[in-house]
C-alpha cells in the first residue's frame, strides 16, 4: 500500500477545495452574516440551523452537536471515509497528484495512477449503461432485467449496462479515450489476448461497483449467453482501486439511510440490492462474488455508528448453500456490537423472486428482524441430532454450547442458555447455564481479554471499537463576564490575529481562568503563536487544531474558529479593548495573591522579603493604573 501523503499535497487539497463547495452537495447554506454560511446540519436532526461554515478559514462548526473541523473532517464523517479516502476524493476532484511518503516515493501508487483508473472505470460505465439501453445486441439483456421485474428506469437507476460479445469493443473505445494499454489491463477491463488486450467482460449483464464514495471501481457482470463457457458471475479482479473483500455493492445508495437509521439489510446479489430498494428497503447492500466477511463489517461498523441498537439483517437462500453462508456470516458475529438477524422467506425465495412474486411489502415485511442469528445457528446445529437419546442430547450440548458462549451480552446469554436447555429437552436447566459460563470463561481467560462486556454496546477492543469520545467537561456560563471576555479575545486571536498580535503571543496560559480556555490558549503556543496567522490564516487554524492535545480541545479551538466575535465592528480598538481586560483580570487576581502574601509575611517577616514583595505589588499597581488610562499602549 501507497505510504502517508505528503503534506504539501495535504494542505494543496486544502487550500483547492474550498469548504462551503464541499458542504453545498450535502445541505443548503445560506448567509449567516460575518462572512458565515449557516445550514441544518447533516449530523443531527434539527429544527432551526446550527451549523455553520466559515469559507475564509476553512472550518465548520455545529453549535448543537459539537461536530467540527476542517473540508478533509466534513468529508471524512459524512461519507465515513479515512483521512486519506477524504484527501485522494478531493485531490481528484481537484486534479492534484498525490505523493506518498514512507519508504520512499513510487510511482507505481502515485495518485495519477489511481486517477486515470478511475476515470477509465466511469467511462466505461457510461458506455456499457448506453449500450443496454440502445444497442439491439443487449436485448437479451433488456429480457433478463423485465423477466425480473426490472424496466428501463431501474436499470438507469442502478446503472445497469451491457458488455457486447466481440472481442474487444470496449478496449478499442477506451483506447480512443486516451488510454494505455497497460492503464486498461491494470484497471482489469481488458486482459491479454493472442495478440494483445481484449475486453474481459463480453456479453454479459454489468452492474457498476461503486465505493462508499460513489467512484465506480469494479464490475459484477452475469452471464447471458449458454455458449458463454465462463462462470454465471464474473467480477473484476483485485486491482490498485478494487479488491472485493473490502466493497459492497450499493453502499453509495444505502449509506446515508444506514447511518440514519441504524440498521443494515445484507442480501446476496445485484439483484436482490435492485429489489429491495425498489421495494423501500433502501438499506440493502450485497458482497461482490465473495462472503461476508471482516473488511465488510468494518465498512458497516463506521456506517452503523455500532452499538447496541444497531441492526444488521442478513438474507440467504433457504437452502443447504443459505444456510451455510448464514453460519459463515454468525462466526463474525462478535465483531459486531450491533444485532444481527436472519431472514429467510418460507418459500426460500430471495428478494428479487419474492418481488416479482408478491410484490414490494413482501420485501419490507421479509426484512423486519425475525430470527437473532445466533438463534439460528442454534437451530442448524440441533436439528442433525437424535435428541430421543442421552448421547443425542449430549452431543448436541458439546457443539451448541460453545455458541451460546459467544453472545456478547451476557444477560442475553444467561436467557439463551435456558432457551438451549428447552431445544434440547434437557430438564437440568442450571446445569446447561453452568455449561456456558464455564465456556466463556475458558474463551476469556485464553483470550486474554478480561471479562466480557456488560451488554452488546461494551467495548469491543479485539475488534477495533472506535475510541470513546473525550468529555466535554464542566459547561462554561458566558454570563461569567471572565469566561466571556477570555472567549472573546480567543476568537480574536484566531480569527483575527493580526488584529492582537505580538501582544497576545506574550499572555500566559494562566492569564486563562477557564480549563477550556487555557488549553486553547496552550495549543496556540504550541503552534508557534497567533502570529503564524498573520502569515497564513488557514494553514495557521490547520496548526492549532493539529496541536490540541485531543478531540475536546480541538473541538473547541473549531467552534472559537467559527463562532460570530460579539462586535459588528471588529478593529484594532475593540481587539485592543478585550486584551486589556483579560490583561487587567490577570493583574488584579495576582495584586490580591501578592496582598494576601504580605498578610502572611506580617510585620515580624524578613524584610528582604517584606520589601520585595512590596516593590512586586507597588509595580503591579502602576502597571494596572498605566493600562486603564492608556489601554493597549501600555501592554
Amino acid at each position: 500500500m501507497a505510504g502517508r501523503i505528503n503534506d504539501e499535497d495535504v494542505k494543496a487539497v486544502r487550500d483547492a477545495v474550498p469548504i462551503d463547495a464541499v458542504v453545498s452537495e450535502y445541505l443548503q447554506l445560506r448567509n449567516a452574516g460575518g462572512g458565515n454560511l449557516k445550514g441544518l446540519c447533516p449530523f443531527h436532526d434539527e429544527k432551526s440551523p446550527s451549523f455553520q461554515v466559515s469559507p475564509s478559514k476553512g472550518l465548520f462548526h455545529c453549535f448543537g452537536c459539537q461536530e467540527g473541523g476542517d473540508t478533509l473532517t466534513f468529508v471524512m464523517k459524512v461519507d465515513h471515509l479515512t483521512f486519506s479516502e477524504a484527501v485522494e476524493r478531493l485531490a481528484a476532484q481537484a486534479g492534484i497528484t498525490l505523493r506518498y511518503e514512507e519508504g520512499g516515493y513510487n510511482p507505481s501508487h502515485q495518485r495519477g495512477e489511481r486517477i486515470r483508473l478511475v476515470e477509465a472505470h466511469k467511462i466505461a460505465a457510461d458506455w456499457y449503461t448506453e449500450q443496454l439501453a440502445t444497442s439491439p445486441e443487449a436485448d437479451t439483456g433488456r429480457q433478463f432485467l423485465a423477466e425480473r421485474g426490472f424496466d428501463q428506469a431501474a436499470a438507469q437507476h442502478f446503472s445497469v449496462g451491457y458488455s457486447p460479445q466481440g472481442w474487444d469493443h470496449l478496449t478499442r473505445f477506451l483506447r480512443g479515450k486516451g488510454f494505455t494499454d497497460k492503464e486498461l489491463l491494470l484497471s482489469g477491463l481488458s486482459q491479454e489476448g493472442r495478440r494483445g488486450p481484449i475486453d474481459r467482460f463480453r456479453g454479459r449483464l454489468m452492474w457498476p461497483i461503486r465505493d462508499i464514495g460513489g467512484e465506480v471501481v469494479g464490475f459484477g457482470a452475469r452471464k447471458l449467453y449458454e455458449a458463454d463457457n465462463g462462470p454465471k458471475y464474473l467480477n473484476t479482479p483485485d486491482t490498485a482501486i478494487y479488491k472485493k473483500s473490502q466493497v459492497l455493492y450499493g453502499i453509495d445508495l444505502a449509506k446515508k439511510d444506514i447511518a440514519k437509521s441504524s440498521r443494515a439489510v445484507v442480501v446476496e446479489g445485484y439483484t436482490d440490492v435492485m429489489a429491495c430498494h425498489l421495494a423501500g428497503v433502501t438499506t440493502a447492500i450485497a458482497t461482490c462474488g465473495t462472503a461476508f466477511g471482516g473488511e465488510h463489517i468494518k465498512i458497516l461498523r463506521r456506517l452503523l455508528m455500532d452499538n447496541g441498537s444497531a441492526r444488521v439483517i442478513f438474507t440467504f437462500d433457504g437452502d443447504a448453500a443459505g444456510q451455510k453462508a448464514a453460519l459463515r456470516a454468525f462466526e463474525d458475529d462478535q465483531k459486531f456490537a450491533a444485532e444481527t438477524y436472519i431472514a429467510i422467506a418460507p418459500d426460500g425465495m430471495d428478494p428479487c423472486d419474492l418481488r416479482l412474486i408478491k410484490g414490494d411489502e413482501a420485501v419490507a415485511d421479509l426484512v423486519e428482524p425475525r430470527t437473532p442469528l445466533f438463534e439460528f445457528a442454534l437451530r442448524q446445529i440441533v436439528v442433525r441430532y437424535d435428541l430421543d437419546t442421552p448421547g443425542g442430547r449430549a452431543a448436541a450440548l458439546d457443539e451448541a454450547a460453545p455458541i451460546v458462549a459467544r453472545i456478547k451480552n451476557s444477560g442475553a446469554q444467561h436467557e439463551v442458555a435456558v432457551q438451549l436447555a428447552g431445544m434440547l429437552g434437557i430438564l437440568d436447566t442450571q446445569f446447561v447455564v453452568k455449561r456456558v459460563a464455564q465456556l466463556a470463561r475458558w474463551a476469556r481467560d485464553r483470550g486474554g481479554q478480561g471479562p466480557a462486556p456488560a451488554g452488546r454496546g461494551g467495548p469491543q477492543q479485539p475488534y477495533e471499537a472506535a475510541p470513546r469520545p473525550a468529555t466535554a467537561g464542566p459547561a462554561l456560563t458566558l454570563r461569567n463576564p471572565v469566561y466571556a471576555t477570555e472567549r472573546e479575545l480567543l476568537k480574536l486571536a484566531l480569527q483575527r490575529p493580526e488584529l492582537v498580535s505580538p501582544a497576545f503571543d506574550a499572555y500566559g496560559v494562566d492569564e486563562f481562568t477557564a480549563a477550556p480556555y487555557a488549553a486553547v490558549r496552550q495549543a496556540v503556543l504550541d503552534a508557534g503563536g497567533a502570529e503564524w496567522g498573520v502569515q497564513d490564516a488557514q494553514e495557521y487554524l490547520i496548526r492549532v487544531r493539529e496541536a490540541a492535545p485531543d478531540d475536546t480541545v480541538r473541538a473547541m479551538v473549531t467552534e472559537l474558529a467559527v463562532e460570530p466575535i460579539m462586535r459588528r465592528t471588529v478593529d484594532e480598538v475593540y481587539a485592543g479593548t478585550v486584551l486589556v481586560q483579560v490583561r487587567r483580570r490577570a493583574v488584579e487576581r495576582r495584586v490580591r495573591d501578592v496582598q494576601s502574601q504580605l498578610a502572611r509575611l506580617g510585620a515580624g517577616g524578613d524584610q528582604a522579603q517584606l520589601a520585595a514583595v512590596q516593590n512586586e505589588l507597588w509595580v503591579l499597581q502602576q502597571y494596572d493604573q498605566a493600562l486603564q488610562a492608556h489601554g493597549a499602549a501600555a501592554l
